[in-house]
């Protein structure tokens, strides 16, 4: 930590009665959110969090969020928290077994939550792989009292055929192989990767084999549209180990399971009928006495994770810190500092992608900061407010990916790392709409130099827009495929037989020639010394007179790429050396695949090692 840091006053901890701070587990630190009730609770009850595998920990952070602080409201302290690996705790060894491993990090959240808050009982919430990892905790040791399992994971096999199917999981054994690292027997899915050892851990994996784990009270949940635990649920009443009460066991189906842990973040929904089964539950033991609080043990948190990396020169060290910011601290974010002999001063902002939380799309923000921290720099990930886990401001809604005051957030962003670090050199980097945030940034004159924008699909926004005229232009500069597509012999089925919507594809071509008008009017325009609204050619002009690197990066084939071309028009040449843009082949938008995101990651950094800006604006 740098010696400046040591000067600031730290900010209040809390955040709507949460505290960020790290805990042990089997040596290594995890990070977590301790909520916190309101009013003491006469139960004795405190629960703990524990989140799905990859993609569906990052749609159903906002849900997991609102179950936190729902239970709290309720008088029971909780705890959400990453695994080994996951989210913002410690790095695990290249390889290691995820699930045995995970098991542990539960039970040490267990023991965290009893050490801080002195509850008498604990109860698990678990959803997917999540509550499979509750349902083996529980069956390990005797001091969990109660389980909410929501679409469990019954049988490891089952689950790695449904990981194997998407889309996101590798094609091939060969393919398997390169997109984990080279580690055979591996699965990754939605950039997230499952080790060798935790597949063949997983393949052996079965809740319904063995006995019931030691429990007063289960309620087990599945979403309507796919209930798959009716069965084993109501076998569990018959599978109690010798001596041993068999677990009350209460079964439901609801709706909302799609929308929280399939749906990306911007478009998920907190499910509501299965909070209030929950909250309904959690509050039936409190009618009938059935438990006595103990009072509670306030504990000092662990505010720092500490980072080791062997290099040339020897161990390098950085650490890792939960921050809150702005005006009230309603910002959150995670600041990674290098050692406190660095004298340059140099700091990246991370912002969200869409609204994936600070961890960024397939959690590649996190590796990102650990490695340029390694390297030198101050870096801070950052959650807009109402993203991730950030105070949503009054009057607005959760996961607004273009929120009018996202300047005021990056001008907050800037301000803190400014004071806390005497930034003299600040990147701000971003991934789609966080790409749109960092031009934005840089066009509105905010005092930055470098602006690395990942794949952006829109350069202009107004309040009247919505997600789904992004999603219009992603087809309408995409012609050639859409083209194709029509003149299949299924579409011109289709079109004869009025499946597709002509209107909507007279729309979509209607679009593609204003945009076509739009940027030779604005050639010529420009040729008259007439400034259109909107003109992003100018834009990217003005920026680069300020001294601003401008780089962009594309996967291939994104529509971003016909917008930006049409945008800068016959500017492309007067912006010359001044802007770079860089396309990566076989990548799609969030660069899910680990070869395309190597390739991603190492222009990125290049980018920022290698290239200063021609000059640095105080």
């Amino acid at each position: 930590m740098s010696a400046i840091s040591r000067e600031i006053p730290q900010p209040v901890r809390l955040l709507d009665g949460a505290e960020p701070f790290y805990f042990e587990s089997a040596g290594d630190q995890l990070f977590g959110w301790l909520h916190y009730p309101k009013a003491r609770s006469k139960s004795g009850i405190g629960v703990v969090i524990c989140k799905p595998f990859g993609y569906e920990a990052i749609c159903s952070h906002r849900s997991l969020r609102v179950f936190a602080e729902s239970f709290a409201e309720q008088g029971f302290p909780t705890l959400r928290f990453d695994y080994l690996g996951t989210g913002d705790s410690a790095d695990g060894e290249p390889g290691f077994e995820q699930i045995g491993r995970w098991i542990l990090d539960v039970q040490a959240a267990v023991a965290e939550l009893r050490r801080r808050c002195g509850v008498s009982r604990v109860y698990l919430l678990g959803v997917r792989l999540g509550a499979a990892l509750c349902y083996e905790a529980a069956r390990q040791t005797g001091q969990i009292s109660g389980l909410m399992l929501i679409a469990p994971v019954i049988t490891g096999r089952r689950y790695l055929r449904e990981l194997r199917m998407t889309r996101m999981a590798a094609a091939s054994a060969a393919q398997a192989e390169d997109a984990a690292g080279g580690d055979p027997g591996s699965i990754e899915a939605g950039g997230f990767t499952l080790a060798a050892a935790t597949v063949a851990r997983l393949s052996g994996l079965d809740l319904k084999a063995g006995t019931a784990p030691n429990v007063s009270r289960l309620l087990v949940i599945d979403g309507d549209s796919m209930p798959a635990s009716k069965e084993w649920a109501e076998g569990l009443g018959t599978s109690a180990a010798i001596g041993t009460a068999a677990p009350k066991c209460v079964y439901r189906s609801l709706p909302g399971l799609v929308q929280m842990i399939m749906t990306a973040p911007q478009f998920a929904k907190v499910p509501t009928a299965m909070l209030t089964a929950m909250q309904e539950w959690l509050a039936d033991p409190l009618r009938t006495g059935e438990f006595e609080f103990h009072g509670q043990r306030p504990a000092e948190p662990v505010d720092r994770l500490y980072l080791r990396q062997d290099g040339p020169h020897g161990t390098v060290t950085v650490c890792e810190e939960p921050v809150l910011f702005g005006a009230d601290h309603e910002l959150f974010g995670i600041a990674t500092e290098p050692s406190s002999n660095e004298l340059r001063r140099r700091v990246v902002i991370l912002l969200n992608a869409g609204a994936d939380y600070h961890i960024g799309a397939s959690g590649m923000y996190v590796g990102l900061a650990r490695t340029w921290a390694y390297n030198g720099y101050f870096v801070l990930r950052m959650d807009f407010a109402g993203i991730g886990d950030s105070a949503t401001r009054s009057g607005r809604s959760d996961d607004d990916i273009f929120p009018p005051a996202a300047l005021d957030d990056i001008r907050a962003a800037i301000d803190f790392v400014r004071a806390r670090h005497g930034a003299a050199d600040i990147t701000l980097v971003g991934i789609c709409s966080g790409a749109y945030h960092a031009l934005r940034a840089a066009v509105a004159d905010l005092p930055v130099h470098r602006v690395l924008m990942v794949n952006p699909q829109n350069f202009f926004w107004s309040e009247n827009m919505s997600i789904e005229d992004v999603q219009l232009a992603e087809i309408v500069n995409k012609p050639s495929t859409y083209s194709r597509r029509l003149a299949s012999l299924d579409s011109l089925r289709r079109l004869v037989t009025g499946k597709i919507d002509v209107k909507y594809v007279s729309t979509v071509y209607l679009k593609r020639l204003f945009f076509v008008c739009e940027s030779k009017l604005r050639n010529v325009a420009r040729a008259l010394s007439i400034r259109l609204p909107n003109d992003l050619g100018l834009e990217l002009l003005h920026v680069a007179d300020n001294h601003v690197s401008i780089v962009f990066i594309f996967s291939e084939g994104e529509p971003g790429i016909e917008l930006l071309k049409m945008g800068v028009g016959n500017l492309m040449k007067r912006l010359g050396g001044r802007m770079r843009v860089h396309t990566i082949p076989d990548a799609d938008h969030v660069f899910s695949k680990r070869a395309p995101r190597l390739k991603l990651e190492a222009i990125l950094s290049d980018e920022l090692y290698a290239r200063a800006a021609a000059a640095v604006r105080r």
